[in-house]
């Protein structure tokens, strides 16, 4: 099996490896900031621009996750891995990852066994189980996956008016089959799994538009069968086109996004609504916001030189499973060393959600960057490493990680 021109899977690696810089920014601001217990930072009615644009900013993360990954199945098949192979493959590491969401990352991020509540079935949920369903669709034409992603993706907010009972906790009544179905495919929230009446909860992240995002990650994988020039320019104008389609649209206020923009009380909250999108599930606009700007990272990155960060970044992109696994409880780590050095309290940091942080808790912005910081630091040589035994090694397992 041969491996593909190194160019154009560096800037593939730089663009995701960006991408997962920025999502340790998000999961220490979750552990160490002060307000991150308190309200949401993308409530318009109690955040600032700072808070605001530090959340928002990672919004990169999950779409431009699962849209590569769906560009890497494609570069499997461009290499010349056989489809049937490379179907058994998705089918088993998408379900590994679904194990993994469970398990390494549940702990990672919670620092506890209680399984009542069993996790939050977030990225690498939604990862896994869009691997199982391309597993399927790989052996469909190229033209049929391409229209299957982007049916999800532009349609499915045509049903948010669909709502079903969400479920309100112990002791309140457990949504009928059906129900329960379309709050894991498209609506999302909370569920008791087993265990009643102590039930087992799991936060659903929804799946429809993040399978439409893979799908439609698979066929733009095609783009890299082009010769460079070729290819920057199509990567300019499909992002340019995604990108100017998301500011017309959301101008309209018409469709995309469950919630409209606003004039607000000046100029910047202003801007803030109009970027403010829906995550759960990821809106039409929230995809185009997101996916429109990295294909044009893409198209600049083909052609930029390589600097220290960069390399970093791509050291980063080579092994995201690995990183993705260390960086909950390098977070997490991070917050109960401040907070045991401080004197606050830090048992709250090994409870499940259901567990008030005390009052107190918590440090300022510039201590999250810091912290952020810190821990890319911590996770650097580690990622090197692993980057390097994952180039000299060929065994299955490493697939896996």
């Amino acid at each position: 099996m041969t491996e593909g021109p190194r160019p154009r899977l560096d800037a593939i690696d730089l663009l995701r490896g960006l991408v997962m810089v920025i999502m340790l920014l998000d999961h220490t601001r979750d552990f160490v900031h002060a307000q991150a217990f308190q309200f949401d930072p993308l409530d318009l009615a109690k955040t600032t621009p700072a808070l605001f644009a530090t959340r928002w900013i990672t919004h990169f993360c999950a779409p431009v996750f699962v849209f590569l990954a769906g560009t890497g199945a494609w570069l499997q098949l461009q290499r010349g891995r056989p489809k049937g192979e490379l179907s058994t493959f998705l089918l088993s590491r998408g379900l590994w990852l679904v194990f993994l969401e469970f398990t390494a990352v549940r702990i990672g991020a919670f620092w506890n066994l209680d399984y009542r509540f069993l996790g939050m079935a977030q990225v690498i949920w939604a990862i896994g189980v869009s691997m199982v369903v391309l597993a399927a669709l790989i052996h469909l034409p190229w033209s049929a996956v391409l229209g299957f992603g982007l049916v999800l993706i532009l349609g499915h907010n045509a049903l948010d008016g669909i709502k079903v009972a969400a479920w309100a906790g112990p002791g309140s009544p457990v949504p009928a089959f059906g129900a329960r179905l379309w709050i894991i495919l498209h609506q999302g929230g909370p569920l008791p799994v087993a265990g009643w009446p102590s039930p087992v909860i799991v936060f659903f992240y929804p799946l429809i538009p993040w399978i439409g995002v893979m799908a439609a990650g698979f066929a733009f994988g095609r783009l890299y069968g082009l010769e460079v020039g070729e290819r920057r320019r199509w990567l300019l104008r499909l992002g340019l086109i995604t990108t100017v389609g998301f500011v017309l649209l959301r101008a309209t206020n018409l469709y995309g996004n469950p919630t409209p923009w606003a004039t607000q009380k000046n100029t910047v909250f202003t801007f803030m609504s109009f970027i403010n999108f829906e995550k759960y599930p990821p809106s039409l606009l929230y995809l185009m916001a997101t996916l429109g700007p990295a294909l044009l990272a893409l198209a600049w990155f083909e052609g930029s030189g390589r600097g220290w960060l960069s390399k970093a970044c791509i050291t980063f992109g080579r092994v995201p499973l690995f990183y993705y696994l260390l960086q909950w409880p390098t977070a997490h780590g991070i917050s109960w060393v401040l907070h045991k050095a401080a004197g606050k309290p830090t048992a709250w940091l090994s409870a499940n959600l259901d567990v008030v942080p005390p009052a107190g808790v918590g440090f300022s912005l510039g201590v999250v960057y810091a912290s952020w910081i810190v821990g890319l630091v911590l996770l650097y040589p580690l990622c090197v490493w692993f980057a390097g035994v994952k180039a000299r090694r060929k065994e299955w397992w490493l697939s896996y990680l």
